[in-house]
């Protein structure tokens, strides 16, 4: 008997320091993220298809209602709801993001749902949005937290394919805003046009794209050499790919940036770091980028960031097992047309700037 009580209590011990070991482990990768954290987090997040549960007769959602085949109810949409909060409140570090960009929400509504009835609503969010023409209804939008950025201008760049001018797209949004430091900041918001049909047959459309994108930080530049720019959202296209290397012209070495020029800090992140934010056949790849003028990688600007202080949020909540290949893959919210519970199949990424 005595054995007994001396083996349940190194059991009860044995329990206890694991339990105190993950409560630290998490603690200090909590941590880790508000380490070094700047004065201005940026979030660029691919959310997956977040669509309210509504029939919406001008856009193409049926499948994402109570009566479609993915079986959307209110219910589902509300832990969607959730747990975008939870990822934005996890990776703010010390604080929420100031600056968060979406891909895939359906409309103003599920943002500005997100806002209310989440704790969101005690940071005092603003919303840019407009409903783009793109054939699956999905937008793109900016929150900013209205003590921190101030807008001065926006824009919503619709695209028309020369050669097919019955194809649609999501816009580009520009937003040009001043910080509560007094910085000018201009921010393109993207999601470029899918693979669908394959990477070569659908290239000139992420080209197309790239080529627009580039006239407006052009236009920028004529205006202002040293302008602060920072060009971020899904490209669906990797750092190597011709529409940005070679039509929007970001570069990739980082030893000495110049103003006028801009840098893509996903090639860093993806071939020095090896980060990937999301998974696709067994393969990480880093669609979701930061591409920024060389004006903020210089440290005796007011403001910068260095490539380093690009990253990708890859928290252990926002992955499960791969059993198809190795390793893990991001904990995505449906698999095929089978609810899976999770978050998004791609991780959000963030980037710090700093203040001199």
């Amino acid at each position: 008997m005595h054995k007994v009580i001396v083996f349940l209590l190194l059991c009860i011990v044995i329990i206890s320091c694991k339990s105190t070991k993950n409560s630290v482990d998490n603690r200090l990768t909590e941590i880790n993220y508000a380490e070094d954290r700047g004065f201005l987090r940026i979030v660029s997040y691919n959310v997956e298809n977040y669509f309210d549960p509504f029939n919406d007769s001008l856009k193409n959602d049926d499948e994402f209602t109570p009566d479609g085949p993915r079986h959307w109810t209110w219910e589902k949409f509300k832990e969607k709801q959730k747990k975008i909060y939870k990822v934005l409140a996890a990776l703010g570090g010390w604080e929420l993001p100031e600056i968060i960009g979406f891909c895939e929400i359906e409309n103003r509504y599920v943002l500005e749902d997100l806002i209310k009835s989440t704790p969101l609503k005690w940071r005092n969010y603003g919303l840019v949005h407009k409903e783009s023409p793109d054939e699956r209804g999905i937008d793109v939008a900016l929150l900013y937290r209205k003590d921190k950025f101030r807008i001065l201008n926006e824009a919503f760049y619709t695209i028309e394919f020369p050669w097919d001018l019955t194809r649609k797209t999501r816009d580009v949004l520009y937003v040009k805003g001043c910080t509560h430091t007094h910085d000018t900041l201009h921010i393109f918001m993207n999601h470029w046009p899918s693979r669908l049909g394959g990477q070569s047959e659908s290239d000139k459309n992420r080209q197309f794209v790239a080529s627009i994108v580039r006239s407006k930080v052009d236009s920028i530049f004529r205006t202002n050499w040293y302008a602060n720019i920072i060009i971020m959202g899904d490209f669906n296209d990797e750092p190597d790919n011709l529409s940005i290397t070679d039509v929007l012209r970001a570069q990739t070495k980082f030893d000495n940036p110049q103003p006028g020029e801009l840098y893509n800090l996903a090639w860093y992140m993806k071939e020095v770091k090896g980060m990937g934010s999301l998974k696709f056949q067994g393969q990480w790849g880093l669609i979701d980028q930061f591409i920024v003028s060389g004006s903020l990688l210089q440290k005796t600007n007011s403001i910068y960031t260095t490539p380093d202080n690009a990253k990708v949020f890859n928290a252990d909540f926002l992955s499960e097992k791969d059993d198809a290949f190795v390793g893990v893959k991001p904990y995505r919210m449906y698999v095929g047309f089978k609810f899976n519970g999770g978050f998004s199949d791609h991780y959000p990424i963030f980037l710090d700037l700093f203040k001199n």
